[in-house]
């Protein structure tokens, strides 16, 4: 999902202190949920489920790691999906139609006994329904984290909350924040920081990106990164085949942009998606105001509701109220 502008971030990428983080931030909240369904699983693909089938990947995931956010002085906010632009019903078409053949093959490699590839094809059928905002968005407000449903694209509206100082950053694993215009990127907040990559196992920390050290050191403007996405390929219009990150930014630093474009794809509307990502829908209805947990709902919610283990859960809340030393989070935030 999202840009792929990986391969020149490199240099971009710094590691994000606890003084970088201990700040108010907006997650991407559909980005974050995204992670959790995806990575939180039993080693054959299947999701964490109570004893009523109902998946809990997503609510385990957002507790322990919101927690994890707390315990570190950071102050989130989650910014979830509104109504999608018209131009983005084709990625979502295509990204449906991925998500039903990969459950058709997880099925078959059940059946085959291959737990290797059911667990691969599981990860890629994920899919968050109505169920899994209205349940996430009840265990925010019991832990006192403001939420907020944007206009349309949540990292775009997270992006402009933090253009506007009020969050320092957002939090998304996609680069498309930064084509929204998001000052400064933290990734790595919502995926496990333990990940296999060819059989041997990694840490994966916090990395931060800062938008105006990266459009310095390539020596291009925003206008210029965007159009590299559209070269490359964004949520809104297929990329050009055989253009990646490397050679896009070259495109752009030769001014070769526009005859690239009307060359191998002269239909595109350029303009809109220059517009969307420059000046996209936006809402100012939020409040930034963050409540002690609710302890006993949380506990009820979690423990009774969904079975998890109260004396985890317990003892999770017990730490979190302590809090370094304070009694409250409303002492964290003062």
């Amino acid at each position: 999902m999202g840009v792929s502008l990986r391969e020149i971030l490199t240099d971009y990428k710094k590691p994000a202190s606890p003084a970088d983080l201990a700040k108010t931030c907006a997650v991407d909240g559909n980005n974050a949920l995204y992670q959790f369904v995806t990575t939180i699983r039993q080693p054959d693909g299947t999701p964490l489920m109570d004893n009523q089938g109902r998946i809990t990947s997503h609510l385990s995931g957002l507790f322990f790691r919101v927690t994890n956010f707390l315990e570190s002085g950071m102050r989130p906010i989650f910014i979830f999906d509104g109504k999608p632009p018209e131009m983005k019903q084709v990625t979502i078409e295509a990204r449906r139609e991925l998500r039903d053949e990969a459950a058709a093959s997880y099925k078959e490699a059940i059946a085959a006994g291959d737990l290797e590839a059911a667990s691969k094809y599981a990860r890629s059928a994920s899919r968050l329904d109505a169920e899994t905002f209205s349940s996430s968005q009840k265990l925010l407000t019991l832990m006192g984290i403001p939420w907020f449903v944007a206009p349309s694209e949540g990292e775009a509206q997270a992006a402009v909350m933090a253009q506007k100082g009020d969050v320092a950053f957002s939090i998304s694993q996609d680069y498309d924040s930064l084509l929204f215009g998001t000052p400064r990127l933290v990734r790595n907040m919502t995926v496990s920081r333990k990940r296999k990559v060819h059989g041997r196992t990694i840490s994966v920390n916090p990395e931060i990106i800062t938008l105006s050290e990266l459009l310095s050191g390539l020596k291009i403007t925003r206008e210029n990164l965007i159009e590299m996405g559209i070269l490359i390929g964004t949520d809104f219009n297929d990329g050009i085949k055989g253009i990646g990150p490397k050679k896009a930014l070259k495109i752009v630093r030769d001014g070769a942009f526009d005859k690239t474009i009307k060359e191998n794809c002269p239909n595109l509307d350029c303009e809109e998606i220059m517009k969307f990502f420059l000046n996209p829908p936006y809402s100012s209805d939020y409040r930034l105001n963050w409540k002690d947990p609710d302890t006993e709902g949380i506990l009820s919610y979690l423990c009774e509701d969904y079975e998890f283990s109260r004396t985890r859960i317990e003892a999770i809340l017990e730490k979190l109220n302590k809090g370094k030393g304070q009694k409250t989070l409303d002492q964290w935030f003062g």
